[in-house]
């Protein structure tokens, strides 16, 4: 997305959201998006783990709109990139919850695109050096940090094997109500918790794959799409030799 494009899209927030906009500080906002469904009512448990499978075959080279819907979905792209900054370093630098990485093999020469997140894994390696148990896994498998113990000290940062984590160094002016940032804090992609929990049942990187690439549902329901497609295609876990039983699973790699 440019620039153009990313201030054309913080206008329109501004303009049908400032009903329910709320100033936390000066400077600082938070937009609420009207809910789609009704919030849980219950607490989550071990009977559901969330995770999807990616066949690599459908992603398109050049193809980035999982990273642009993850974007919008969470307000990364409320951010600008800072005065006097280099584009490209901005590029490899910014939070990205999503990252569109080329994996060669040695071999045969063949180049795999796939996007990388969090692999919310079983055993995971951030949660166990976290010294605030800012870094936790829910009972659904979904492994998130909680911005509101996180110190900053990126430890999960060094252990994640994916490097799938982003750490936030500047202010954040603008934010979205279901998906709080601030400076001095890391963050990764949470599977879109908030539509999980209001009653959805996709993602936003799932809703915008035009190639449909992405299944996503219930790892431990027999019948839902992800569980029927791991059944009917081979699969593998990336660094399956962690041993961490990771949620995010690829195909064709």
């Amino acid at each position: 997305m440019s620039r153009t494009e990313q201030q054309g899209r913080r206008v329109f927030l501004k303009k049908t959201a400032s009903a329910a906009a709320v100033a936390i500080a000066p400077g600082v906002m938070l937009h609420a998006l009207p809910a789609a469904a009704a919030p849980r009512a219950e607490a989550v448990s071990g009977e559901i783990r969330w995770g999807m499978l990616i066949d690599a075959n459908k992603c398109a080279d050049g193809c980035n709109d999982c990273v642009t819907a993850c974007d919008k979905e969470n307000g990364l792209d409320l951010v600008d990139m800072p005065e006097g900054a280099d584009e490209a370093h901005w590029e490899r630098q910014r939070p990205r919850w999503i990252r569109q990485v080329k994996l060669k093999d040695n071999l045969s020469g063949k180049i795999t695109n796939l996007p990388m997140m969090c692999q919310h894994c079983e055993k995971p390696p951030c949660v166990d050096v976290c010294p605030t148990g800012a870094s936790f896994r829910r009972a659904d498998g979904i492994v998130m940090v909680d911005r509101h113990i996180c110190i900053g000290c990126r430890y999960c940062m060094m252990a994640c094997p994916y490097k799938a984590r982003s750490f936030i160094h500047a202010e954040v002016a603008e934010k979205l109500t279901h998906t709080p940032r601030g400076k001095g804090c890391v963050e990764s992609c949470n599977l879109c918790v908030h539509r999980l929990d209001n009653g959805e049942s996709t993602t936003a990187c799932q809703d915008a794959c035009k190639h449909q690439a992405i299944v996503f549902g219930d790892l431990n329901d027999p019948e839902s799409a992800v569980s029927r497609a791991l059944k009917k295609y081979p699969s593998v876990q990336i660094r399956a030799d962690l041993k961490l039983n990771t949620g995010i699973r690829y195909s064709n790699v």
